[in-house]
C-alpha cells in the first residue's frame, strides 16, 4: 500500500506540468490564430477624453477599449458602462462638472436627451470575422452635460447631443479599407441657451459654435462659471493619431479609423470678467480602427484549417485608465492565478504524499 501511494504521488507530480499544454492543444487545434503584433486587428472605444492641449503633459481618461480576438470572434463593451465618468476614480481625473451620457437612462424625467430620443444600449464591438477580416463599430446616443449649471432636469444641463452616432471601420483588403461616421441629428445649446438642432457639414467639414454657456470640465481656481464661455468644434476623426488610445491600441501597414471628435476651448473668466488661462478639452466619441498587413489576404470560407494556434491568447478588453500607462488586470480576473495555484497546490500535496509514504515505510521497517 505504501509503495502504491508513493508511486502514484510521483506520477501525479510529474504529470502536472503536462496538463496545461495538453488542454491547450485540445482547444486550439481547429483554428489558426492571427499574429498578435502584426496580424489583422480591430479596436473600438465608446468615449475618451484628453484634458489640456498638450498630449504629452495633459491628462487623459480612456474608457474600456475592445480589441478583436486572435481567432474569429468579437469583444463587446459591457452594458454597465452608461456614462463617463463611471466612478469616483474617473471623476477625479475628468473633473466633477461634465458628464457624457452613453444612451441608457431610466424614466423620461431622468433623460439627458431632447424629447423623442429613446433610451438605448450602446453597441461597441471589435471583431475578427471568419475570413480573418477585422472590423469595428461603435454606435449609441451621446449627450454632453455641464452639471455645474445646476438645473433640476438633466436635459437642462445638456450642451451637446449626437443622436444615433455611428462609427465603423472595415479592413477587407489592403486596397479596400473604410472608415465611416454617421448620425441622425446633432443638437447644440447655443448662445441663446436653447438646445436645438443644427446641421453637421458632410464629408470632411466641421461644425464650429462659439460662446456656448459651457464651463470647464473641472473647477478652476478664481473662475466664475457664469461668465465663462466655450467654443466647440465638432468634426470626424481623420487620422489614427487623432484617436485617444492606450499604448496597446496599435495600427498596422494599412489602417482605417473613424469616430466623432469634439474640441472644446473654454475661455475662463473671474468674477470681475478678467480672463484666466483657457482650458482645452478633446472628446473622441466612438473611436474605432482596423489594421491589416500590406500582404493580407482574407481567408476563403473562414472555417479554419485544423492548424494549432501559434499565438497565446491576449486580452480582448483594455481596462479603462490613463493614456500611456499599463493597467493592471482587474481583481476579478482569476484565470492566471488559478492556473498557477492548481499547479503549486498539486506540487505541494504531491510532496506531502511522498513524505507520508516515506514515513510509513520507515515505521514499518522499524517494526
Amino acid at each position: 500500500m505504501t509503495r502504491f501511494v508513493t508511486k502514484a504521488a510521483i506520477l501525479a507530480v510529474a504529470a502536472l506540468p503536462a496538463l496545461a499544454p495538453v488542454a491547450a492543444a485540445q482547444t486550439t487545434q481547429t483554428v489558426k490564430a492571427v499574429d498578435e503584433k502584426t496580424g489583422p486587428v480591430s479596436f473600438a472605444n465608446v468615449a475618451s477624453v484628453r484634458l489640456g492641449s498638450d498630449p504629452q503633459h495633459g491628462g487623459s481618461l480612456i474608457t474600456e477599449t475592445q480589441r478583436s480576438p486572435l481567432t474569429p470572434g468579437q469583444s463587446k463593451l459591457s452594458a454597465d458602462r452608461v456614462a463617463v465618468p463611471k466612478n469616483d476614480g474617473e471623476r477625479s481625473t475628468f473633473g466633477g462638472n461634465w458628464e457624457i451620457d452613453l444612451g441608457k437612462f431610466g424614466d423620461a424625467p431622468t433623460s439627458p436627451y431632447p424629447a423623442g430620443i429613446a433610451s438605448r444600449d450602446h453597441n461597441v464591438v471589435a471583431a475578427l470575422q471568419a475570413t480573418n477580416v477585422p472590423a469595428a463599430v461603435a454606435e449609441t446616443n451621446y449627450a454632453l452635460r455641464d452639471n455645474a449649471r445646476g438645473k433640476a432636469r438633466p436635459v437642462d444641463n445638456t450642451m451637446l447631443v449626437l443622436e444615433n452616432a455611428r462609427s465603423a471601420a472595415d479592413c477587407s483588403a489592403p486596397n479596400k479599407v473604410t472608415g465611416t461616421t454617421t448620425l441622425t441629428r446633432l443638437w447644440v445649446r447655443g448662445e441663446d441657451d436653447t438646445l436645438k438642432q443644427v446641421t453637421m457639414p458632410a464629408g470632411s467639414g466641421s461644425l464650429s459654435v462659439k460662446n456656448l454657456r459651457l464651463g470647464a470640465p473641472r473647477a478652476v481656481e478664481g473662475a466664475d462659471a457664469t461668465k465663462s464661455l466655450s467654443d466647440v468644434v465638432v468634426s470626424r476623426v481623420s487620422s489614427f493619431d487623432q484617436l485617444i488610445r492606450q499604448d496597446g491600441w496599435r495600427n498596422g501597414d494599412v489602417t482605417a479609423q473613424a469616430g466623432w471628435r469634439v474640441d472644446v476651448t473654454t475661455h475662463v473668466r473671474n468674477e470681475s470678467g478678467d480672463p484666466l488661462p483657457d482650458v482645452s478639452t478633446t472628446l473622441v466619441l466612438g473611436g474605432v480602427s482596423c489594421s491589416i498587413p500590406k500582404n493580407f489576404v482574407a481567408v476563403s470560407g473562414g472555417s479554419g484549417n485544423g492548424a494549432t494556434a501559434t499565438q497565446p491568447p491576449v486580452p480582448t478588453e483594455v481596462p479603462a485608465g490613463y493614456l500611456g500607462t499599463a493597467a493592471a488586470a482587474p481583481s476579478s480576473d482569476y484565470r492566471l492565478p488559478l492556473g498557477l495555484g492548481l499547479l503549486v497546490a498539486g506540487l505541494v500535496f504531491g510532496g506531502l504524499a511522498i513524505g507520508l509514504g516515506r514515513r510509513r515505510t520507515a515505521r514499518s521497517r522499524g517494526e
